[in-house]
């Protein structure tokens, strides 16, 4: 997974949210290039970041702005697998 690296951190809370609204409804919509061809011209129109890094960064500048809204980024990790000790 991509780590975050707070390019979003000079926008407003509601910029980001804006752009994270806008970035999981190009997910939802499967919107993720365009491309258009005809009579040997061809035009390719890229996002600048793809929307899985879009969402990375927005989450990480969210958690910082309002972490009492989005979660603190402090949290500690738990391990969810077996603790099994017993000797054979």
């Amino acid at each position: 997974m991509a780590q975050a690296t707070g390019c979003f951190l000079i926008l407003s809370q509601q910029r980001i949210e804006a752009i994270a609204d806008k970035a999981a409804s190009l997910l939802l919509e499967g919107k993720t290039m365009m491309s258009y061809s005809d009579s040997g011209t061809s035009v390719n129109k890229q996002f600048p970041m793809d929307i899985q890094t879009v969402l990375i960064e927005a989450r990480y500048a969210l958690q910082l702005k309002a972490p009492e809204i989005y979660g603190s980024i402090d949290r500690v990790r738990v391990y969810n697998g077996l603790w099994n000790f017993r000797g054979l």
